[in-house]
């Protein structure tokens, strides 16, 4: 496969007559393309050719495993044409490298699949669950996006939605955020369609076990397919559902060119194959609300005396008077004494409290006590933190450590901490709450679950750990440090961090309370308190509809020094209602150009169309690609369609 946006084509090679049988459409073969071999796809086998020069052989045919199904072509072709990508780059991620070893042993029996009976009683709380199902047991093509209430074993109606399909012959696949997420929805699929026909594909499965699994689905083993985001290119056979668990997780979202993103890629899988789809989570993204707005999509939603009855209490405790507090706990613990006290109460019924941080680490970022001027390195400018206690302040970026910080601002030698990371938090809980187990969960320490014990789980967004019973309490601090973000998606992560935290409290009926620092009068705080992600979504589409944001329009970021991104925009025959802007700084986290010198200056150029011309403008940046691909006179430029961080 050839990279290179201008030899993004197909080219036609002969083939002997030893190797026909084996050259069929799909299989991985060798070719010679400029005096050396590359790996290639056998895409048809044609008797003439268009080519009007002379024809090379085809070189040797790796496997007679037909890996590349027309299915998984049709997607490969349609998802290059959304990203500006090519097809080879596509490729990568839907095709795994080859494990010749798993390749050649035996092929085993397909299993049966011995689905269970499903009670549709619990998706009867959903309006229109029961229908939905329904439409499934049906085959029709069905597309539902799903607000799960708190408290709901969604892994359980996933799987008994997946057994629906799976008893009426045909498959399901399933994407998820991460491995803890695939490992939970895995053990329910296995409870309601057997071991056999449910396969788990992830990364961390190592090379010759995820092919294995792979070639499964493959052959058609395989009926209930669960992975991460490269798994929505599984080729799975008579697909009848696919299925996206929390859309709105940043890990859904593809890191290499030409970065699509798992939803958007199951929503044109669903489109091509005239099959059912699902998108679900506690929280709900604006890019979910425009397909219900659209009518692509139906909503499933609970009836509002049902939410109220599955919820936990939640209340908004503004941080700005702790201070005062005559508690002292609330001092050590940075928190208002109502939201101590439902801790306390919460720990004396037996049951965990949850403490939701924003960052781990101990003091992740510094600044100065006086002024409030971000404490930065002298070195590289990158952010000044505490990694330990006891240690002085280490530059995040370049690591080296200054034992002493002084304000370039205002000579102040005074610091504070802008957020505090989860470890120094779990100290001060455990100062203001001696006696009491303090356990921590994030990063590379992960808690999968805690007893339904007395216990402080201090835990970062998307490392809570599930709790036996359900937790007491839950406390969600530093509420600004999500909401302040200079994120287009800011509230709509931070309300989705927030429900997911909360989904694991308690009802209300059984004392369950969350209490998030944060001021009340803030939309998304409103949105919390009412359980109202359907609402927050409407109003997220709106805001964006009014300036011109995805997803009410679509919009595609051009990162690369400045003179090429201009040469690359000019040369583009951009469609007629596009709208340049910028240039704009690229958004925390921008990755470095490819091929471009660490200190070169990049710029960001923003394209923006309206919603019925994003194939246009794609086409018309790929094109522009491979031709300046083609001429070598300019340096790497990166183009991204619909990014989710634009600035």
């Amino acid at each position: 496969m050839l990279s290179v946006p201008h030899l993004d084509r197909d080219f036609d090679y002969l083939v002997s007559a030893d190797q026909s049988d084996d050259a069929q459409p799909g299989v991985r073969v060798k070719v010679r393309f400029h005096g050396r071999l590359v790996d290639a796809f056998i895409l048809e086998r044609r008797s003439e050719t268009d080519h009007d020069g002379k024809l090379g052989w085809l070189d040797r045919v790796v496997s007679s495993e037909r890996v590349l199904t027309p299915e998984v072509r049709r997607l490969v072709d349609a998802v290059a044409a959304r990203y500006a990508g090519t097809r080879p780059d596509v490729l990568r991620l839907a095709v795994p490298p080859r494990h010749a070893t798993v390749e050649k042993q035996p092929v085993p029996d397909a299993p049966q699949a011995t689905p269970s009976t499903v009670d549709p009683s619990a998706w009867g709380e959903y309006h229109g669950g029961a229908q939905f199902l329904d439409a499934l047991a049906e085959g029709r093509a069905a597309r539902a996006v799903w607000q799960a209430l708190p408290g709901e074993l969604w892994t359980d109606r996933l799987a008994e939605a997946a057994a629906v399909v799976v008893q009426s012959g045909r498959s399901v696949l399933a994407v998820v955020p991460d491995q803890r997420d695939v490992d939970a929805l895995y053990a329910a699929a296995v409870r309601h369609v057997g071991e056999g026909v449910a396969v788990a594909l992830s990364a961390g499965l190592g090379p010759s076990q995820r092919y294995r699994r792979w070639l499964s689905v493959l052959r058609g083993h395989a009926r209930f397919v669960i992975g991460t985001r490269s798994a929505v290119f599984a080729p799975v056979a008579d697909l009848g559902l696919v299925v996206v668990w929390d859309d709105g997780d940043d890990t859904l979202a593809e890191p290499r060119s030409p970065y699509p993103h798992a939803r958007d890629v199951a929503m044109l899988r669903a489109h091509q194959l005239r099959c059912a789809a699902l998108i679900a989570g506690y929280a709900r993204t604006a890019e979910a609300q425009a397909l219900v707005a659209s009518r692509w999509a139906h909503d499933l939603v609970a009836t509002r005396p049902t939410v109220r009855t599955r919820t936990p209490r939640v209340i908004a405790l503004d941080d700005s008077g702790f201070t005062q507090e005559r508690d002292a706990a609330a001092h050590t613990a940075r928190l208002p004494t109502m939201a101590l006290d439902a801790a306390r109460a919460a720990l004396r019924s037996g049951h965990p409290v949850l403490v939701q941080v924003p960052r781990r680490g101990y003091v992740p970022a510094l600044a100065c006590g006086k002024c409030r001027t971000i404490a930065r390195c002298r070195h590289c400018t990158g952010p000044m933190s505490l990694p330990d206690r006891a240690a002085g302040a280490v530059c995040r970026w370049c690591g080296r450590i200054e034992p002493t910080l002084r304000c370039v601002r205002c000579g102040s030698d005074a610091v504070r901490a802008v957020v505090v990371g989860a470890r120094r938090t779990a100290e001060e809980l455990g100062r203001a709450f001696p006696g009491t187990t303090v356990v921590t969960s994030g990063g590379d320490a992960m808690v999968a679950e805690v007893p339904a014990a007395p216990s402080l789980v201090v835990a970062t967004p998307g490392a809570e750990p599930a709790a036996v019973g359900g937790y007491g309490a839950a406390l969600l601090l530093d509420g600004w440090a999500l909401l302040g973000r200079q994120d287009l998606r800011a509230s709509e992560d931070a309300l989705r961090r927030w429900m997911a935290a909360a989904a694991l409290v308690r009802r209300r009926g059984d004392g369950g309370v969350v209490a998030v620092v944060a001021e009340s009068a803030i939309p998304t705080v409103q949105a919390l308190i009412r359980w109202d992600p359907v609402g927050h979504a409407e109003s997220e589409l709106a805001a964006r509809a009014e300036v011109g944001l995805p997803p009410a329009s679509h919009m595609a970021a051009v990162d690369g020094p400045p003179a090429a991104v201009a040469a690359l925009l000019e040369a583009a025959r951009l469609p007629e209602r596009s709208e340049v802007l910028g240039p704009v700084d690229l958004p925390p986290g921008a990755r470095a150009l490819p091929g471009t010198d660490r200190d070169a200056e990049v710029a960001r150029m923003l394209v923006r169309v309206p919603r019925d011309t994003g194939l246009e403008l794609a086409s018309a940046l790929r094109r522009a690609t491979g031709v300046f691909s083609a001429r070598h006179d300019q340096p790497p430029v990166r183009v991204q369609i619909d990014p989710l961080h634009i600035g």
